[in-house]
């Protein structure tokens, strides 16, 4: 209990102490493409990792060389 609540003390006390990484500040030459929509986020973030879990599991599987156990 004293361990997790020394844990997120820190936590906290980190998170209110930081500074937000001069993220408003526009550097020379900066260029920030255009913004991507909901879909896109999800399909690039959620979607595509998990298709590509499933096919190297398939891969995997398929592929397996090892002996059935009946």
């Amino acid at each position: 209990m004293r361990a997790g609540a020394v844990a997120a003390g820190t936590t906290l006390m980190m998170l209110l102490m930081s500074s937000p990484a001069l993220a408003l500040t526009r550097d020379d030459g900066d260029d920030p493409g255009p913004g991507l929509s909901v879909l896109e986020t999800l399909g690039l973030y959620v979607a595509l990792p998990i298709v590509l879990f499933v096919v190297i599991a398939g891969l995997v599987m398929v592929l397996d060389k090892s002996k059935k156990q009946a």
